[in-house]
């Protein structure tokens, strides 16, 4: 009886926590969002008078926005372990970013683990599902510039066509440095059985905790953003002009990430709205790759990419039968950094937020006052 009642007793504090964590992020988005918006539309004369100091402005107040993302997981114990190279010294040189896709949660991961990355967020861009255009989040990213795409045969040579268009409008004019993508196209869960019948009747790796890669927003990528030279091999020198006319170097390095839950278990939206998840640690080990040793015609690049998830395959195997990636070649033994954010940092932005959202509604309260 006693157990009965404890185990009831456990599970209404777990419902009343995810009441109380779901009404406060509701508050959180009804404040944070709008004051974004209406932020930015303040500041349009200064976009017109210094496009770059504009963009510099919607990039603090855009890592601000993933901060308060990041501390949803952070306040129920959700925290980030990585491994692999350090990728903080590249942190303000160009590069494109391909992370396996299991669940939702992956996009929260990469929210907080790249915060400590010096100007990483607030000048990266996403590629991410169309559906992403619907959430709560959706405008915000809308008007920073990334880019939605829309999955199936159907639509894949024009949203190419359209990604290609997006990059060359919104990248170099907005002084993006990093572009996330997921090449998988989609959830582990969802591709799994596709990827290996496609595998099996082109004698490709049979793979299990990751699938076949997809070459075309990869390959859009590379050759849209990476300087070339003449023989149209890619080279780290050259590249096109910044919005202050400074000679960029195109794309410098291929960021390998490999995102590994415990258990296999993925952390989906939901988990980090609720909180239902007792405290869990997400492992994230990076790979770099200088942007020379990756090839950039299609078949070349469709081996490399290929090999690319034949590892991650291998690495998330290791891990899930040993708890910890393996060392790097030249280690002895691997080496792990804890990711930690600063609480007090988190404190002010949310408070900055919810400060915000009050100066607005006073604000549009006493127009409308005023008006009628």
């Amino acid at each position: 009886m006693a157990q009965l009642l404890d185990g009831a007793s456990t599970l209404g504090w777990v419902v009343l926590r995810g009441v109380f964590r779901f009404v406060f992020m509701f508050l959180n988005n009804c404040v944070a969002i709008p004051s974004y918006c209406l932020y930015l539309i303040l500041l349009q004369p200064l976009r017109i008078w210094d496009s770059s100091a504009f963009w510099h402005l919607e990039g603090v107040m855009f890592k601000w926005l993933l901060a308060m993302v990041s501390s949803w997981g952070w306040i129920a114990g959700y925290t980030v372990t990585e491994w692999g190279d350090d990728v903080r010294p590249i942190s303000e040189e160009e590069a494109m970013v391909i992370v396996n896709h299991q669940s939702t949660g992956d996009v929260c991961t990469l929210m907080m683990c790249l915060q400590d990355k010096g100007t990483v967020v607030r000048k990266m861009m996403w590629l991410m599902d169309h559906v992403f255009k619907y959430t709560n989040f959706g405008l915000v990213s809308l008007i920073h510039g990334d880019f939605f795409i829309r999955q199936g045969k159907a639509h894949r040579d024009k949203q190419l066509i359209y990604l290609k268009d997006h990059l060359d409008k919104y990248y170099h004019s907005r002084d993006r440095k990093w572009v996330v993508l997921f090449p998988e196209g989609g959830f582990l869960r969802k591709r799994r059985e596709t990827s290996q019948t496609f595998a099996k009747k082109h004698s490709l790796p049979h793979l299990t905790h990751v699938t076949l890669p997809r070459l075309g927003a990869t390959h859009v990528i590379l050759k849209t953003l990476s300087a070339q030279q003449e023989n149209g091999s890619i080279s780290g020198e050259g590249g096109t002009l910044n919005q202050k006319g400074n000679k960029r170097k195109g794309l410098q390095w291929v960021i390998d990430v490999t995102i590994a839950y415990p258990k296999a278990r993925p952390m989906d939206i939901q988990t980090w709205i609720f909180g239902y998840r007792s405290p869990t640690v997400t492992h994230v080990h990076y790979r770099m790759y200088p942007i020379k040793d990756v090839p950039m015609e299609a078949e070349p690049l469709t081996d490399w990419l290929y090999q690319r998830f034949v590892e991650k395959e291998d690495l998330l195997a290791h891990f899930y039968n040993t708890g910890s990636f393996p060392p790097l070649e030249g280690q002895k033994q691997a080496a792990s950094r804890q990711m930690t954010l600063d609480p007090v940092w988190l404190c002010l932005i949310q408070s900055f937020a919810f400060v915000s959202g009050y100066m607005w509604f006073s604000l549009f309260q006493y127009l409308y006052c005023c008006l009628f």
